[in-house]
Formats: C-alpha cells, structure tokens, sequence
C-alpha cells in the first residue's frame, strides 16, 4: 500500500544542489512525486510504501549536500496522489520569504580540476561553477533561489549547458550559475582609460602575469568585487600601493597559489589549513615566524609577526595563480576607508589612481562583499573572526525563537557596522559594512536597510539603535521611525555585546548565572560615560553591571582613540615622565588644562591597551584602528607563563585599578624589564583579573565579547591559567567587534528585560 507525504525542509537548501539531491535519491527508491523551490525552503511531495517513505525522509533531512544546512524540517501524510515519475517542477512563488539566503561558496575541487583540465571545454572559463560552488548572494536580485532572480539571468544557457542543466546524472543538473565560454560572462583587461589590451581569458591572463612581473597594480573584479594586486614579493610595489591607497601600515592579506607553495613558506595547522579550504574560503592570519618564502614582509605587514593568507577560492582568482603562480597581494579594492568597489564606472572612477591596469568582466555584482578574515586561538584551538562577509553573510545558522522579536531590525554600532533583521522564522546579519563616518559607507549602509526591505517585502515594527545619540546608525533609525511610524528601542552597547555571546552558545535558556566580560574601545553608558571595561551578571533575562575598569579621563573626543599617547598621558598625568616626551610643551600644557577641566570619564579597555603600547614604544599614533593592540600583542612573541605575576589584583570595590595598572606597568619598565615580558605580563593580568571577578561572582560560566577579544593571546592565557570548573564562551560564527552588536541587540529584545 502506499501513502503520500508533504515535506518542508528549511535552512540553507536553495542554490546549493538541494533539488538535484533529492531528485537522484527519489528516483534510486523508487519514489514518485515532485521537488520545489518556495518562498518556505524546499517542497516535496513524495509517493511510495510507507517504509521506503520513512527511509527517503531521513535520507534528505540528516544526510543533505556538503553546503547545504538543514535548520527545520517537517512531514505529514496528505491525500494519495498517483504521479508517474519524480521531477523538479517549476519554483511556486507564492506567500513571503521565509528561508536562509544563500551565501557565495569556494571554487569546488571538481570545478579546480575542470578549469586545467586538458579538452575540458571549461579550461580557462573563470566563471566555472556547479550547484556546489560559486557566486550566490553576490548575484541575487530576490528568492527563491532560480536563475532569472539573480544577475546570471543576463546569459542565456547554450545547448550543451542546458543539456548539463536536463542531465539528472551530471554535476550541473538545474545550476543556476552554469555557464561556459559560448554563452557566459565576458572578461577583458584595460588601462585606466578604459582601452582594452586584451578581450578574452586566456590573453588577458597571460597579460596580467607579465604586468604584475613588471612591477604593475592591478584592480581585479572578482565575483564578489574588486581586489587590488600586485607582487608580493617587489617590496616597493607594495609600498606604491599603500601610498596610492592612502593605507600607511595596514597589513595586507596575500593570495597563494597553492596550499602546497604555502606550507613551503609557513607553519599552517590543521585548524588553519581546515579553514583555508573551507567553503567559504577567508583570509586566515598565519605566525610569520621563520617566513622562507620571497615575500617581503616588512612591506606586507610591517612591524607585525602575523600574515593574512587565503587560497584562489574563484576561478577568476584560480586563472591568476595559474598564469602568475606566486603570492599576490591580494586588498579590498578601495582607497582607505571606503566601501569595496564592485561596477567597472566605480572601479575606474574611484580606482584611477590606485591601479595601473583593470580586469573587469560583464557579470553584474548585486551585492559587494569583502573578504572574511579569521585567525586561531591555541588552546583550545579555536576560530576567531575578525570580519564577517563573504561565505558567512547574510545567516545566523541556529534557529530562534522569533515570536517576541518578529518583524524587528537592528541597526547596529557605527565604527564597524553591520544590519541585522527578524522578517520572518530566520534571522539575517548582513556582511561587514564598515565606518560610517564614511559617506559611501553609509550610504551602503542604508542601502542594506533598503534591500532587506525590499528582498522581505516588509518595513520592521520595531527599530533597534545603539544608545549613543551620535551614532549616524541611532539617527538613522530615528529618522526611519518617524518616517515608517513604528516603536524605535535603544539598546545600550555593552548589552548587545554581551546578548550577543549569549545567544551564540544558547545561554539565555538556563538559570544559571552567567559572567560577562564585555571590553572594546568605546560605547555610550547608561550614566553618559564612555564605557570599555564591563563586567556584567546575566540571570533569567536580567543583564546588571556588577563591575569595571575604574573611570579615567576622557581626552579629546575621537582623537584619544588614535593617538595611544593620550591614554597614556590620561592614566599616568601630565607630570608624569613616561608621556613626557611624546608631547611638545604647548601640548603638556593644553591637555593640563583639558584634563582639570574635563567631566567625562572612560572605562575603556581598549585606551589602556593604548596607553600600554605608546608607554613601551610600539604605537602613539594609530595609522588604523587597533595597530596599537597589534604592535603590544606581537611584543608578546616570546612571553613564557612561568614566572608571570600579576601586576595588579581587583579592589574593593570588584572594579579594576586602571590608573594603578599602568604605573605597575610603568614601574616594571624603569626598572630594565623586557618590553616582550611586560607586554606578555599585562595581557597575563587582565587574564588573571577575569579569573578574580568569577571567584567573586561565584558564578562558573564566564562569557566575553568586544574587541579587545580578538587576541589569541588572551583567549589562550584564559584557557591555560583557568580552574577546570570555569565554563568560557567566547564568539565563534560572529566577530568579537562591534559587527556583532547588530546581532546582539536582536538578541537583548528577544530576552532581556
């Protein structure tokens, strides 16, 4: 006897071969019926005996396709059908969005190999992909995922593709991206004029390897935008880009040919080496310790003991390391600052002046990404993500609890900004925006409203803004309110950092108490101070300051946040020695004035890694936001636990002696200690205070959030100096920075009071 079944499968199961799938393993058990893409996920009805039934269900909700992710599922027995095969039918595009959108994949090992492969008619095609790797989300218009929603609707499908397309045994049955060099995306290479030097691949490949052989920039669209590149190896080249991209010291991340050219040149773990070839392929920060390859370094990267590297993870990216197969300096293609260019009138535009020669191509960009970047923590080896875009954005992959929060938007921080959203069942963060102090940041920015607006189609009832009344992502959210008439909330910084952690590792759901450890650079204070250096205490939807960093002078506005001395001169005073001869005696003077004068305080976390570094000689003058951290943790090379002591302990009043630390710190350096070893001992003591305050707390689970988290360093004290009844939690889908406060203040509406 058999019986009829209606499937619902939810998550990120559209452009990712779903369909395809579920047709092969319909068909191998003699199932009959239909797969469809909806606005809900993926449909399918199926018609067999009841066992075979069983067997199919589990068969495509357990075991789906390597980048698929099921989230939700469901099945009931509906009225007997008698179809006569199985088949893909058309997409049904009726009622609203309600799945996981689809981010871009890495160039699979199949499309790698098709793309050298002798006879192949694919060799030398950059735009190759299948329904297992390739652009996604950079090319969507709307969703369902089919090809007439996204900027590949451009190209229509030549005979063999569409044979491919038809071919329930071929890779490229129903790819929405298939295409080939007789019906694809047309690429060329010009000069800044815009006059073409070569107008097919093969030609403008070979072009390309000779001018970057000759010392040239090139401005290379990818599939998800511009990447700048040139030799990695020609030290002044480098240094020609960084003065052309108005970007001083920076570090720059570098593409390798090959894995195996990589483990030539450096140590790569598993961890590391796992993420370089995972699907979303990023920018992996390696140790540059005993470097043997013939990049230059100090160029790249100067002053620091990390390299940013990533593998060809497109074709386009996989034809350059075949025609120049060394490491490339591979950057964000915009002048520093700026959003990411991704149309040819942009590039030539903005890029003129940047780049000497231009790879541009005919596929439109809808949706401009940077790359992601990630490092690892040691012990235990763990992922911390520095940005989130490109293969992570736009999902959250866990499901939530959307009924208390549907229909809301979060607008998020501002220095590192990023929208998040709750239309329907799924919740949405979109990839890293940037500054938006930048006007085409912001622009960007409010673009990302206006698309989720439009991708949903539905305004938000409700808006979520930072507290502080400054932040142009707050304003905006005024301005939005009035303009849609719906509830605006603020939710304090911290907080959202602290949700947001929370959230990650499900903590909100159980009654024990829960240590937040919250520090960054700034964020606006429920008393109208700069907050930095938070301790919080989490129980049963009520998050309370329980402790901080002591106030300190607040100097200058933004200017403390660039220039380390100020913290420094700030903690230690104007008549103290050590920040004396940072300044000229104009300088001393009028910052003696400020600093009688001045009313707001900070406990930020962040201004004291400054004022450490600029105290020991590694930073006074930020060229980018965190070099200062940067340069104090690459101090810390060679620091050894045994013999580490404590510079400070909490006081009284559970709170941590800033001013107090940074004599101790001060002190150890005028009596001839290491600057490696005072550096190494300072992260040990903020370690070892965070072990202190959960003795105090007597709570067993510790969470931390903020940027001051995104050192491995840390992370990995904490885990080592540790009692085995402390539970961590640190951010492992979302970066440890304010890209994730979007996020979290979703989170604090959906729990918190």
């Amino acid at each position: 006897m058999e019986t009829t079944i209606r499937i619902i499968i939810q998550g990120r199961v559209q452009g990712v071969g779903f369909r395809p799938f579920v047709y092969r393993k319909a068909r191998a058990l003699g199932i009959r019926g239909s797969v469809t893409n909806t606005g809900e996920g993926v449909l399918i009805l199926a018609t067999g005996p009841p066992n075979i039934l069983d067997e199919f269900y589990t068969a495509v909700t357990r075991y789906p396709p390597p980048v698929a992710q099921v989230v939700r599922h469901s099945r009931e027995e509906i009225a007997p059908e008698h179809p006569e095969g199985f088949s893909i039918v058309p997409t049904a595009a009726e009622g609203g969005l309600n799945l996981q959108l689809t981010p871009d994949f890495a160039l699979c090992e199949s499309c790698a190999t098709e793309l050298k492969e002798v006879g192949n008619h694919r060799k030398g095609y950059p735009f190759i992909s299948c329904v297992a790797c390739g652009p996604r989300w950079a090319l969507t218009e709307t969703f369902p995922f089919e090809r007439e929603h996204t900027s590949m609707s451009a190209f229509t499908q030549c005979p063999a593709c569409l044979a491919e397309y038809g071919d329930p045994e071929d890779r490229r049955f129903h790819s929405q991206t298939n295409s080939c060099p007789q019906c694809g995306i047309a690429c060329w290479l010009a000069d800044p004029k815009g006059n073409k030097i070569a107008q097919d691949a093969g030609s403008a490949f070979r072009e390309l390897a000779i001018k970057l052989a000759e010392g040239s920039i090139i401005a290379l669209k990818n599939t998800s935008g511009y990447l700048l590149c040139c030799d990695a190896r020609q030290g002044p080249v480098v240094s020609r880009l960084r003065n052309r991209k108005q970007r001083p010291s920076k570090p720059f991340a570098v593409l390798y040919p090959s894995m195996e050219q990589l483990r030539e040149d450096l140590e790569v773990s598993p961890a590391e080496a796992e993420a370089l070839h995972s699907p979303e392929r990023p920018i992996v920060l390696l140790s540059s310790a005993g470097y043997r390859g013939e990049a230059s370094l100090e160029a790249i990267a100067p002053g620091l003991n990390q390299l940013g590297v990533m593998l060809p993870y497109t074709g386009v990216l996989a034809m350059l390391a075949t025609a120049f197969p060394h490491p490339l300096v591979a950057t964000s293609g915009n002048l520093h600052g700026s959003p990411i260019c991704f149309s040819e009138a942009e590039a030539m535009e903005k890029l003129s002046g940047v780049a000497d020669f231009f790879f541009g191509h005919n596929l439109a960009i809808l949706h401009p990404q940077d790359d992601s970047v990630v490092r690892m923590s040691a012990s235990p080896p763990g992922r911390i993500v520095l940005r989130r875009s490109r293969g992570m954005a736009p999902n959250y992959s866990k499901p939530v609890d959307s009924r208390p929060g549907a229909a809301s938007m979060a607008l998020g921080a501002h220095l590192k900004s990023s929208v998040a959203c709750i239309p329907n069942d799924f919740l949405y963060v979109s990839q890293y925006l940037g500054n938006l102090d930048n006007f085409e940041v912001y622009q960007r920015f409010t673009q990302t409203v206006d698309s989720f607006v439009e991708l949903f189609g539905q305004r938000p009832k409700t808006l979520l803004v930072d507290g502080h009344p400054s932040y142009l992502s707050h304003r905006y959210g005024r301005e939005l309110s009035g303009k849609w008439e719906v509830t605006v909330r603020e939710i304090q910084h911290h907080k959202a950092h602290f949700a947001a952690v929370l959230a990650e590792h499900g903590l909100f759901v159980q009654r024990e108490p829960v240590l937040g450890v919250i520090w960054d650079g700034t964020g606006y204070g429920e008393d109208g101070q700069v907050w930095g250096g938070e301790f919080f205490r989490y129980q049963e939807g009520v998050i309370a300051r329980t402790g901080q960093l002591d106030y300190f002078d607040w100097l200058a506005g933004d200017k403390m946040a660039r220039e380390p001395r100020l913290s420094l001169l700030s903690l230690l005073g104007p008549g103290a020695e050590a920040p004396g001869s940072k300044f000229s005696e104009g300088e001393r003077q009028l910052y003696a004035k400020l600093l009688h004068s001045n009313t707001l305080k900070t406990s930020s976390m962040g201004r004291v890694f400054d004022a450490v570094s600029s105290l020991l000689g590694y930073c006074d003058l930020n060229t980018f936001e965190g070099e200062a951290a940067m340069r104090l943790e690459t101090a810390c090379r060679d620091f050894s636990l045994e013999g580490a002591s404590p510079f400070v302990h909490l006081n009284a009043e559970g709170n941590i002696p800033a001013k107090l630390l940074v004599q101790e710190v001060a002190r150890a350096k005028k009596s001839g200690r290491p600057g490696g070893w005072i550096a190494g001992n300072f992260i040990f003591t903020l370690a070892n205070l965070i072990l202190e305050k959960a003795e105090r707390e007597s709570v067993r689970k510790v969470a931390c959030s903020g940027g001051v988290f995104q050192n491995a360093l840390l992370l990995d004290m904490l885990h080592r100096i540790s009692p085995r009844h402390l539970e961590w939690y640190f951010h492992r889908e979302f970066s440890p920075n304010d890209e994730n406060v979007s996020f979290g203040q979703l989170m604090f509406h959906l729990n918190c009071t």
